[in-house]
């Protein structure tokens, strides 16, 4: 474990076997070691994405599900008038790409951030090996409602907070995906502009900006271009009224 107050860069962070949230799909419990080993055959890991390059786009067909290995992916949706409208940050150990399992095409568009490496696993042979290993199937339902319940929460946010808790929320919620892998609760670096904070709260970028200000002045939290530290962990957590632990 890094020390509580090292900021990170996600672009060097290499999720461990035991924090990637493909643990649930490769290593659930009670599975052998022959259906694990059927499991690693699948498994592929392409070359890294550079900065700007995309691991799919909306239309195409639906070859697998990815799980971030190093780095940020931003996920986002073009609304009926062509406009971004960012629906999720990946952070590494996350699964994405479910998107497409029913209609077997992407709806939504998946950008490297930064360097980003991930792994793929075809669905197709996914399906076939969960036919044979429940334990397998049983995992993959427990990682689609956990994207559910997340929505959920998010669309929570977005229709009953006012501006100041949505930013509060999105802190809290990026801060505990960092202790749930380790790293500092408090030190870390948002790689996302405040542009794409405003998209994915539906507020404007100075908003964003203006919260961030009133948040350093109030003490709450200190900002170094994409460098925060939240100084007061229960001031912040008071603003979104105990919804995010």
């Amino acid at each position: 474990m890094k020390p509580e107050h090292q900021i990170i860069d996600l672009a060097k962070v290499k999720v461990s076997c035991t924090n990637c949230s493909l643990t649930e799909l490769c290593l659930p419990r009670g599975m052998g070691e022959d259906a694990v080993r059927k499991l690693e055959k699948i498994i592929k890991r392409a070359s890294p994405l550079q900065k700007g390059e995309y691991l799919y786009r909306g239309g195409d067909p639906f070859n697998g599900i990815y799980a971030v290995r190093s780095g940020l992916i931003k996920v986002y949706a073009n609304s009926d008038g062509g406009e971004e409208q960012i629906i999720g940050f990946y952070l590494p150990g996350e699964i994405l790409g479910l998107d497409a399992i029913e209609n077997n095409t992407h709806a939504c568009f998946a950008v490297a951030l930064e360097t980003s490496s991930y792994c793929t696993i075809p669905f197709a042979d996914l399906s076939g090996i969960c036919k044979v290993v429940p334990e397998l199937q049983d995992q993959l339902f427990k990682i689609m409602s956990r994207e559910l319940t997340n929505e959920n929460q998010m669309l929570l946010t977005l229709g009953k907070k006012n501006a100041e808790e949505k930013v509060a929320t999105f802190l809290l919620t990026i801060s505990n995906r960092y202790r749930q892998r380790g790293y500092s609760a408090n030190d870390f670096k948002l790689i996302m502009s405040r542009q794409e904070i405003g998209n994915y709260l539906g507020v404007t970028f100075e908003t964003v900006s203006r919260i961030f200000s009133r948040f350093q002045r109030d003490g709450i939290i200190s900002v170094h271009k994409k460098y925060v530290n939240i100084l007061d962990m229960d001031a912040l957590k008071k603003l979104v009224s105990g919804c995010c632990g």
